[in-house]
């Protein structure tokens, strides 16, 4: 298989998953398309069905396919409604996701700080672009996000005419391909500025969400941090 590198120490299974996401990245293979099973590809490639199983478990499990019993194996939309919200999990008391209604959004170019560099792991001073956004839900506000992507994978991103504070959504629009995401939770008073954009009491405990969410190359594509008031709603993630 001339197409993946002989002499390289990655795990085999991990260059074949490398070459299949880069036909989704070239649009070889357009959302909703098939693709071919895992013998089809196996015999392409010239290696066994086990490595090509291995690495379509890997892209299954990064939400880029999705397979179906008995009909096939299909590229994941990736502006679908469930991957837009893929990584919200603040739920409504039927435990549905809530995405919000933005009700604004300010994007500013900037140079990455210390924080901002480490999170994304750029070099300081590095061009980055910040977004604050304010989602409501049912007509209140419900959460403030501080938002940072690097300037150098959404250029030109101010001159468009709608811009999106989704990750989601603006990845698409880049071309890039998101994979996972890590979260960390935490709870601080409502105080100032942000209790008046929240409208809660002064002193209501926030839940406070600082956020990474990483291309599917593993580099981290923004980092955000959120302060939800939460009402009626709550915070529910899977478990493995």
């Amino acid at each position: 298989m001339t197409a993946v590198g002989r002499f390289s120490t990655r795990p085999l299974y991990l260059q074949v998953k490398d070459m299949l996401v880069q036909r989704i990245v070239a649009g070889t293979w357009q959302a909703g398309a098939a693709i071919p099973n895992e013998i089809e590809l196996s015999r392409e490639l010239g290696i066994s069905v086990g490595t090509v199983r291995k690495a379509l478990d890997e892209m299954e499990n990064e939400r880029l396919i999705s397979r179906r019993q008995g009909r096939g194996t299909f590229v994941i939309d990736q502006t679908s409604d469930e991957c837009a919200i893929r990584f919200n999990n603040i739920r409504d008391p039927d435990g549905i996701r809530i995405a919000g209604e933005i009700e604004s959004c300010e994007v500013v170019p900037a140079t990455a700080s210390v924080a901002e560099a480490e999170a994304l792991e750029l070099r300081k001073g590095e061009a980055v672009f910040r977004l604050h956004s304010v989602r409501t839900h049912k007509d209140l506000p419900y959460m403030v996000e501080d938002a940072t992507i690097p300037q150098s994978r959404f250029p030109g991103l101010t001159q468009d005419s709608e811009i999106s504070p989704s990750i989601v959504v603006l990845a698409h629009s880049y071309g890039v391909l998101l994979a996972r995401a890590r979260e960390k939770i935490s709870v601080a008073p409502a105080e100032g500025e942000l209790a008046e954009k929240l409208k809660a009491p002064k002193g209501t405990p926030l839940l406070n969400l600082e956020t990474v969410v990483y291309a599917i190359d593993g580099r981290p594509i923004e980092w955000r941090i959120a302060s939800c008031y939460l009402r009626d709603n709550y915070y529910m993630t899977d478990i493995d």
